[in-house]
């Protein structure tokens, strides 16, 4: 009871569930999930999709809000409380968790600067005509440069940088319910409302429809395939934020009673949805650019960065009232940076405040200080370059492992049961022990596939056409230099125990 008392806490449960939702619901929606869909059987990946959810989603989400509730703590002092029961020293595993989200903070930023870029740019189309040449060429300048040899300075892309993080800071600055708290409840209602309004244009326009119809049309024979699952599966620890100590942050806040059972379907149910409105949205735009261009779909759609800097700006152009969907488009897209960017550093600052007994601002001038310094290496030539290695590696190998030891650590070394139980104990509706199976079995060889194909693909063939001397640095050092140092601070703390 009286660590409910001493910590800090949210004001309202709708004010948890916007800030988790804000959370989950990033740039990835909006970019990823659609071409993850259509590039992985339409209608039909929304079959395993939604098991995935079901399966791993949900389950997991339950897991982190209970640990957080329950042991009152960012991750690293949850895992160090966890071990201590059984004699195991666990703490290493928040502290990788905790690197993960900051090198996720420090270069997704780059993508919220550029967001802002071209939220002022869609006012007049300044994009130009050819958006593809304006945006690598023009704006991000990137010409021969590589992630270990950045070039200059970019003076227009650090400034944008500089106002995501200074309103991050603010948030962090002023706490839970005074900064995240207000920060989420304006900014998530504020998200939908504007995606609603495109849509609601949108669909309207000449081509929209066949947009649609290639996102939902179903091709019922890549249900067999096992990629198909495993898309499926990855997208749902991308997009939720579990795995990487957020999720554990946020429900350390959540008061003595709260409903853990129901704020994580809340939650999970919210971030799936909203996803599948990106969707739409992003296939009847590309709908009605194919019909305008005269093009196949296949010819106009792309994926990743490509999508948000380079086709939509192109669709915009062709858009009726550009300077109207153009800004609505790209606020949204700030808006839902900034919401995931707040929650991982949150993460972060917690850890420390934790460790130190560090008072919050101090640690939010510390993170958010270093944070911005060193995030300046991607307001340089070479910053994309250097985005797509570091997420390719933190992504696709650091996130992944640190989802799978969790799981395995929760699931077979702890009883699972007893996370169920303490849900169930304070949540108005009960889990049976379907949780216990998802959790044990079906998302751990789910993740372990994924994590073995990615590691055997990335050591055969390395990630993209990088230098190997760039992604043993910047990929499989960074990682090891992550892994090293959390194990000295479990091994520092093991000593000052005794």
């Amino acid at each position: 009871m009286v660590e409910f008392m001493k910590r800090e806490q949210w004001n309202s449960r709708i004010g948890f569930i916007l800030a988790a939702v804000g959370s989950a619901i990033g740039l990835g929606n909006i970019w990823r999930f659609p071409y993850m869909a259509y590039e992985n059987g339409g209608g039909a990946f929304f079959i395993p999709y939604l098991f995935a959810m079901l399966s791993a989603g949900i389950p997991f989400m339950i897991m982190e809000f209970s640990l957080g509730h329950k042991l009152r703590g960012a991750s690293p002092k949850i895992f160090s409380k966890l071990g201590e029961n059984y004699g195991l020293r666990l703490e290493w595993l928040g502290w990788f968790q905790v690197f993960i989200a900051a090198i996720i903070a420090i270069y997704y930023v780059a993508v919220i600067g550029w967001a802002i870029s071209f939220f002022s740019f869609s006012f007049d189309q300044s994009w130009g005509g050819d958006t593809n040449a304006f945006f690598f060429g023009e704006y991000l300048k990137i010409g021969d440069h590589s992630p270990t040899s950045l070039g200059g300075f970019q003076l227009h892309i650090a400034i944008p940088m500089a106002i995501a993080w200074s309103i991050t800071f603010m948030a962090i600055f002023t706490g839970v319910k005074g900064g995240i708290e207000r920060a989420s409840k304006i900014m998530m209602p504020l998200l939908f409302f504007m995606v609603l309004i495109l849509i609601g244009r949108i669909v309207f326009l000449p081509g929209a429809l066949e947009g649609l119809n290639y996102l939902f049309q179903p091709d019922f024979s890549k249900i067999m395939d096992a990629k198909v699952w495993s898309a499926a599966y990855g997208q749902i620890f991308f997009t939720l934020s579990v795995g990487f100590a957020i999720m554990l942050a946020y429900s350390s806040y959540l008061p003595e009673k709260s409903d853990i059972n129901n704020n994580a379907f809340m939650t999970v149910l919210i971030n799936c949805g909203f996803s599948i409105l990106a969707g739409v949205l992003i296939f009847a735009i590309l709908g009605y650019m194919a019909q305008e261009q005269a093009k196949p779909l296949t010819e106009v759609v792309s994926s990743g960065v490509g999508l948000a800097f380079v086709t939509i700006p192109a669709a915009i152009n062709l858009l009726p009232a550009p300077y109207i969907f153009g800004p609505l488009f790209f606020f949204a897209l700030v808006v839902a940076g900034l919401s995931s960017h707040i929650s991982i550093i949150e993460a972060v600052t917690s850890a420390l405040i934790d460790k130190l007994c560090m008072p919050r601002k101090k640690a939010a001038i510390i993170v958010c200080g270093s944070g911005f310094i060193i995030s300046m290496a991607f307001a340089t030539n070479g910053g994309l370059l250097l985005l797509d290695l570091v997420d390719y590696f933190i992504n696709n190998v650091a996130l992944l492992f640190s989802c799978f030891a969790e799981l395995i650590i929760l699931a077979w070394l702890f009883k699972i049961a007893d996370v169920r139980e303490y849900a169930n104990r304070i949540s108005d509706f009960t889990i049976g022990s379907w949780m216990d199976l998802c959790l044990r079995f079906i998302s751990p060889a789910m993740l372990a596939i994924i994590l073995v194909k990615n590691l055997i693909n990335t050591v055969n063939n390395g990630y993209g056409d990088y230098p190997i001397t760039d992604q043993l640095i910047l990929g499989w050092g960074l990682i090891a230099f992550m892994l090293f140092v959390s194990l000295i601070i479990n091994l520092a703390s093991n000593k000052e125990e005794l």
